[in-house]
């Protein structure tokens, strides 16, 4: 798998709009991008630090995945995402090695990216993401 930068670290928070004053006025971070994600459940928002993003996750309903994670563990770091060159060959060759997937084709995500979950019970404890910017397709 060609990994070329970590797209970005998703963190789960019960309001997005309660964690906004902390990311911009003591990070001094900018919020770029705010958008629900309608089959994942969730909202999102994204700061961007230099090629790395920021996703903040906020349930919208209490089937969502995020508000489970939260009932369990707790707001905080959910996932890290790795952009590679294609999901579906990034897939593949996991799939080869017998990693557990949670994906087992790309997804669309939140800000027009394909994506796909690996199981964090085959990644050492983290959810991954692996995911591909269309706009960067060959």
């Amino acid at each position: 798998m060609n990994i070329n930068y970590i797209e970005h670290i998703g963190i789960a928070v019960k309001s997005i709009d309660e964690c906004l004053p902390y990311y911009e006025n003591v990070l001094g971070l900018k919020c770029y991008s705010v958008e629900v994600v309608e089959d994942q459940k969730v909202k999102t928002a994204f700061f961007k630090i230099g090629q790395t993003k920021i996703e903040l996750l906020e349930p919208t309903c209490p089937e969502s995945t995020i508000a489970a994670f939260i009932e369990k563990r707790g707001e905080g770091i959910h996932h890290i995402a790795y952009c590679v060159d294609s999901v579906e060959e990034a897939l593949g060759e996991v799939t080869e090695k017998g990693v557990r997937t949670i994906d087992k084709e790309p997804r669309h995500g939140a800000e027009g990216l394909n994506i796909a979950f690996l199981h964090p019970k085959a990644t050492c404890s983290v959810l991954t993401e692996i995911c591909e910017d269309p706009k960067r397709q060959k």
